[in-house]
């Protein structure tokens, strides 16, 4: 064991923000290098000679690499690693007919075999919300876009002896209406 491997098992140890688990397997290659058999370190850490063998293994060919947790396989993916590409770009279509905008399991079904929970999954990882949008009016109309773009740049540059047209009911005279029943009195 080299000076600095030394240096960084006993900080390792010494430290308080170490994993214990790290810290334990640390202790254990420094009581190894203080030429101690397995059986006894074994009995110093209360621990297995089985589990001081296995760590004093990984020590002497990766060094303090052999240290650290292997990588664990997890549970296995279920869905292709194209599916998020997938459910995106299914939002960039238009829904079918009938639908003003998408929603998870209507997602689910275009794509077919991918589970609404899987569509929310991805959803939230992309901060994306179907149900909120910044836009107050929601159309199936295909051509709305065009309609509403028109209508709004007749508002900003209305041409000349324009005339507008709007109602105006207001609170005031809806005060003076007649009542509903009753002897016409308000």
């Amino acid at each position: 064991m080299t000076g600095e491997q030394r240096a960084m098992l006993l900080s390792w140890v010494a430290a308080g923000k170490t994993e214990r688990r790290l810290a334990f397997r640390a202790q254990i290659i420094l009581a190894l290098d203080e030429g101690l058999s397995n059986a006894v370190v074994a009995d110093r850490l209360a621990t297995r000679p089985a589990t001081v063998s296995k760590w004093r293994g990984c020590f002497s060919p990766e060094g303090l690499a052999g240290l650290a947790d292997a990588p664990r396989s997890g549970k296995p993916r279920r869905y292709a690693s194209d599916t998020e590409q997938r459910i995106l770009a299914a939002l960039d279509a238009p829904p079918p007919a009938g639908y003003a905008r998408w929603n998870g399991p209507l997602v689910a079904r275009r794509l077919g075999g991918t589970s609404k929970h899987q569509i929310w999954r991805v959803l939230r990882a992309h901060g994306i919300s179907l149900e909120r949008r910044r836009s107050w009016c929601i159309s199936t109309d295909p051509a709305f876009v065009q309609k509403a773009a028109d209508i709004v740049a007749l508002y900003l540059q209305p041409p000349e002896n324009a005339v507008s047209c709007r109602s105006m009911r207001s609170r005031t005279s809806r005060r003076w209406s007649a009542p509903r029943g009753g002897n016409g009195r308000r």
